[in-house]
């Protein structure tokens, strides 16, 4: 594995992890958890690919503490700087949750970047009214953490994500910043698509596995995949089967592999 340090647009500084050789792939990972959520399933395509593991802003290493530098537009302005400083023209680009939203707002806006797109659990694209209750749920998780740290901040919700989602988020709390992490939470106030129709502008073949719980609908990832040009739904789901970082790499790199296979 190798480490890799650069500074965004805003003068952040990001951090990634590469791992494998081969056509690039960069995986992001979920809100919550950081990189290392992800080495399992890099590691299960790193023999074909160089999988590029950042850090996303807010997350592990790549602290930033200013709530007024978290918006999509600063997320795929991120990701492009990254490929930019890795001299890559263009990749695959594959996220769970909030990387999944950050795949598809960078596909939107560059489609000549990216290859190829994966959706690991779609996040919901709500309506106004649940757009407010978005807002009123993160700012109030980030009051929990800056009051009491990030483990009383996400105690009362993790019960309804899958078994995955909590393991992943618990193994990294140690590596996290918590001011970091409440300034993160200001994405909320930021929207990332208004409707699904939004994603019929993307042009990337698409593979997307569907969530089962309220914030990452099983629906949401039925009606995503029909409506992107290239969308391809997968069999394999993220539901209550799914425990840890590696229950999620067996169940996801067979569908990936298949996808991306020349």
């Amino acid at each position: 594995m190798a480490q890799i340090s650069y500074r965004a647009s805003d003068g952040c500084a990001l951090h990634a992890t590469t791992v494998g050789d081969g056509p690039p792939l960069v995986l992001l990972h979920a809100g919550g958890p950081d990189h290392r959520s992800m080495l399992p399933l890099a590691e299960l395509l790193a023999d074909r690919r160089l999988v590029v593991l950042p850090d996303l802003r807010g997350y592990g290493r790549s602290v930033c503490r200013d709530p007024e530098r978290f918006t999509w537009d600063r997320y795929t302005e991120d990701v492009i700087g990254l490929l930019d400083h890795l001299g890559l023209p263009d990749t695959v680009l594959a996220g769970a949750g909030i990387g999944s939203t950050i795949t598809l707002r960078t596909a939107a806006a560059y489609p000549a970047r990216v290859r190829a797109a994966v959706l690991i659990g779609v996040e919901d694209i709500e309506d106004d009214e649940a757009k407010e209750a978005e807002i009123r749920f993160l700012d109030a998780f980030a009051e929990r953490v800056a009051a009491d740290g990030i483990e009383a901040g996400w105690a009362p919700v993790l019960a309804a994500f899958p078994p995955v989602v909590g393991e992943m988020v618990r193994d990294a709390i140690p590596r996290s910043d918590p001011a970091s992490i409440v300034a993160a939470a200001a994405i909320g106030h930021d929207r990332s698509f208004r409707s699904v129709a939004e994603l019929a502008t993307i042009t990337a073949p698409t593979l997307v596995f569907p969530g089962t719980d309220p914030r990452h609908p099983t629906a949401l990832a039925e009606e995503a995949a029909a409506t992107l040009p290239h969308g391809l739904l997968a069999t394999a789901r993220i539901d209550g089967d799914l425990h840890t970082a590696e229950d999620l790499a067996r169940a996801t790199a067979p569908s990936i592999r298949a996808f991306l296979k020349p």
